[in-house]
């Protein structure tokens, strides 16, 4: 079974729900661990702290040789189990000193250092409790002889401690409340967002009831192109349906008359006669109204159209069908010239104009196409006798010549479609004789 699609708000919800919970984990790991990065510089700047207070307090003996004082300058190192020992290593003879805190446990001092030599790590007792170890070897030469000595403190690694833990608690909870408090909010921000699509549909909706004839009010810039190009479509649609109308509107009444004509005709020897031209005529009404109601009509979605190429292709099929005149055909188009126009309107427009003129031509027909006033002039010339009376053949039915073969709706249609393109035509004599056919085409 096909699954329907996610909705956009359901895609908005899922994509902020993952940008949320990825931003409260990194949020909070990242905090996480700047804090136990500061708590250990933090413990190591205290630890050394201590290791040059012990180095001041150590005093002389009777012998020379070096010791603590009863009283500690931190009452902590007197407490066992404190949390923060200390011992002093002679290099000659191990263990010298260490603290009342070490009673009982194993701390994993450094032991013995080079004098000068400095030492700031982590340890693990024999209990496999870590420790931040901070050494520090020394020269001791108060006294007959100089002695080595190296000072060392250490406490629990404060990155372990009780403090992290709390501080974890407290930041986790406060993530969570945030993230908690942040989703109301995205869903409220995404409600507001979508909320000028939900008018869209709504207003489709009322189209489709009837009720407005297009998409109306002011929208974001990112939806302002749809709504004009759906109301460019369904401009487009309804002005297709009315010609779809009144094509047949047309047809029906125009085919009134030949039928009231076969209907009265007496059976008599003229009858065949009469059937034939009626029958012609219906077949003249029949394809002018039908082309009519198919002329495509400007579109600002068509693509471009070259117009060169669709020019020499009417041409060449021109060339063929009057063979036999010898006609010369010729076009100035350039290549680059294109238009928003219906292949299928370009292709009736201009086979009906050079069609026309072939059929007038005595030596010579030519097209000429270029931009005008934001729009597209189209002229067929031909060298024929002229016409006395150009406009009236703009009329369905109207033929210059009844020896001439045709039907009398070719420049009909040609018309019928340059209105469809906002434009207009007009039939006159050429300079150098002949007539001129010009279109012009306002949007394309």
């Amino acid at each position: 079974m096909r699954r329907l699609p996610l909705s956009l708000r359901a895609r908005l919800l899922l994509v902020s729900l993952s940008v949320l919970v990825a931003f409260v984990v990194l949020t909070g790991a990242v905090l996480d661990r700047a804090f136990r990065a500061s708590a250990d510089a933090a413990q190591t700047a205290r630890l050394e702290a201590l290791l040059y207070l012990l180095m001041g307090t150590v005093e002389n003996g009777p012998d020379g040789v070096p010791r603590m004082p009863g009283q500690l300058p931190e009452a902590r190192l007197a407490l066992p189990g404190s949390g923060l020992y200390a011992a002093v290593f002679r290099a000659d003879a191990g263990l010298h000193w260490q603290s009342d805190s070490t009673l009982g446990l194993d701390i994993p001092f450094a032991g013995a250092l080079a004098p000068g030599e400095h030492r700031s790590d982590v340890r693990e007792s024999a209990d496999g409790a870590p420790y931040r170890v901070v050494s520090q070897g020394v020269r001791w030469a108060i006294g007959p002889e100089p002695i080595l000595l190296t000072f060392s403190a250490a406490a629990p690694l404060a990155a372990r401690g009780a403090e992290v833990e709390t501080y974890r608690r407290n930041l986790w909870g406060a993530l969570a409340v945030m993230a908690a408090l942040l989703l109301p909010a995205l869903v409220g921000v995404q409600h507001w967002g979508l909320r000028p699509l939900r008018r869209v549909a709504r207003q489709l909706a009322r189209m489709e009831a009837g009720e407005t004839r297009e998409l109306a009010g002011r929208y974001p810039a990112e939806l302002a192109p749809l709504v004009t190009n759906l109301n460019r479509l369904l401009g487009r649609e309804r002005t297709q349906l009315e010609r779809y109308r009144a094509a047949l509107g047309d047809l029906a009444h125009s085919l009134k008359t030949p039928l009231a004509v076969l209907r009265g005709a007496p059976a008599d020897e003229h009858l065949p006669e009469v059937v034939a031209e009626q029958m012609r005529r219906m077949d003249d009404i029949v394809q002018y109204q039908l082309q009519r109601a198919a002329t495509a009509g400007a579109s600002q979605s068509a693509a471009p159209l070259a117009l060169a190429p669709l020019v020499e292709r009417l041409l060449a099929t021109m060339a063929k069908v009057h063979a036999a005149r010898a006609l010369r055909l010729a076009h100035d188009l350039p290549a680059s010239l294109a238009a928003r126009i219906d292949e299928g309107d370009a292709m009736e427009l201009l086979g009906n104009l050079l069609d026309n003129a072939c059929k007038w031509a005595v030596h010579e027909v030519s097209v000429h196409a270029e931009r005008r006033a934001g729009g597209l002039w189209l002229a067929v010339d031909d060298d024929g006798p002229g016409i006395a009376e150009p406009q009236r053949l703009l009329q369905r039915g109207q033929r210059g010549d009844e020896r001439t073969p045709g039907h009398g709706i070719g420049l009909a249609i040609v018309q019928d479609i340059a209105l469809a393109y906002r434009g207009e035509v007009r039939i006159e004599r050429h300079p150098n004789g002949g007539t001129r056919v010009a279109v012009w085409l306002g949007q394309t």
